[in-house]
């Protein structure tokens, strides 16, 4: 079996915690020798900088701030290669494109191929902020010389991203769609529990998620909603809640997968509002779970747009307000949404689809 080295900015694996990339890891562990992950700096209680999972998987957190996280990379990246001679590299690049200039730098030290991973586009299709905005300059006007020495680059949706790359001048045969939502249907799926929720949003609270719109639109219909989640703008976001006097419960993190599985099934749609996503994978996973979906068009969910499996929204109150509104109150489209969802959310098992993932990496050796 081969070895495999990955660059990611996931802190919240490093950290422990059960989310998307621990749940992939749960099995893409399996075709795999080792697997080593150089993640950012990570505050911890035990200030551990290097942690084991399912045995095989090796995971090392920065000691220095995320600036000198390329040099990191290259220091880290070589110890590794001269203990355990990894094969293949893949590097989860966004902006401001440090894994994707550190693995630059490793390259050239030990000639191993590496993938680059773009799963989501900062500022695209559409900026949250000044921050947003200048992040997507930064990679539209990059992402063609990080790229350079990258044997492939991974996307994870079939229209938004590829065709944003070949106008930043990186050759279409260099792309190479790999999807990175793995779902476990034996999690999500149908519970038949009572609805508590008319709204739910899963997801960071951050800017690009645009949870504003969302709150507006909870107050609009006078509807029930969650919001399960944590993040830099949490605390701002209870202030608006409570200047609308929105009727919201702010969840926090849910503890696993499973948990998250059981409030979506206690909620009637799932509103997905952001600006930019990679995935977004809560929009399966409620799919899986016969619960309908209102999404932006991002990510993808053009690619699901053309199933007829979810709504498109607008990033616009109104818009969400009336959709919402109109779904909750019909029954036989809604009814139509929750059975075509869960569906499409089948061709995403998780199983299969990490096999899948794996075996287009390993083509990369051949």
């Amino acid at each position: 079996m081969s070895k495999l080295l990955m660059i990611s900015g996931d802190r919240a694996f490093a950290q422990g915690k059960r989310g998307a990339f621990y749940s992939t890891l749960e099995e893409f562990h399996k075709y795999w020798e080792r697997i080593d992950i150089i993640v950012p700096k990570i505050e911890t209680r035990d200030k551990r900088q290097e942690t084991n999972f399912f045995n095989n998987v090796y995971v090392h957190s920065s000691p220095w701030p995320i600036i000198f996280q390329p040099w990191f990379i290259l220091r880290k990246g070589l110890e590794i290669f001269k203990q355990n001679r990894f094969d293949l590299v893949t590097v989860q690049e966004y902006a401001p494109l440090y894994n994707g200039w550190g693995a630059r730098m490793l390259w050239h030290k030990i000639k191993i191929p590496y993938i680059l991973e773009i799963h989501h586009v900062t500022g695209y299709p559409k900026p949250a902020s000044l921050k947003e905005r200048f992040y997507f300059w930064l990679f539209r006007t990059f992402i063609k010389s990080d790229s350079s020495k990258a044997t492939k680059i991974r996307i994870v949706n079939q229209n938004e991203t590829p065709d944003f790359l070949v106008k930043c001048g990186i050759a279409r045969e260099k792309i190479a769609y790999m999807p990175s939502l793995y779902i476990d249907l034996d999690i999500f799926k149908p519970m038949g529990l009572d609805k508590k929720y008319d709204l739910i949003f899963v997801g960071r609270l951050a800017e690009n998620k645009g949870i504003d719109l969302f709150l507006k639109a909870v107050k609009e219909i006078d509807a029930e909603a969650i919001i399960v989640g944590s993040g830099s703008l949490e605390k701002k976001l209870k202030t608006i809640s409570h200047k609308l006097k929105a009727n919201v419960i702010f969840h926090g993190w849910a503890k696993d997968s499973r948990e998250v599985a059981e409030l979506m099934n206690q909620s009637k749609l799932l509103v997905m509002p952001s600006y930019s996503e990679g995935g977004p994978r809560v929009v399966l996973e409620a799919m899986a779970c016969g619960v309908p979906v209102l999404a932006t068009r991002v990510g993808i969910v053009p690619d699901l747009e053309k199933t007829g499996a979810l709504e498109i929204i607008g990033w616009n109150t109104g818009d969400i307000s009336r959709k919402a509104k109109k779904l909750l109150t019909n029954d036989v489209r809604y009814g139509q949404l929750s059975k075509l969802g869960a569906q499409t959310a089948k061709q995403f098992e998780k199983r299969s689809a990490i096999e899948n993932y794996a075996s287009k990496l390993k083509a990369v050796l051949d």
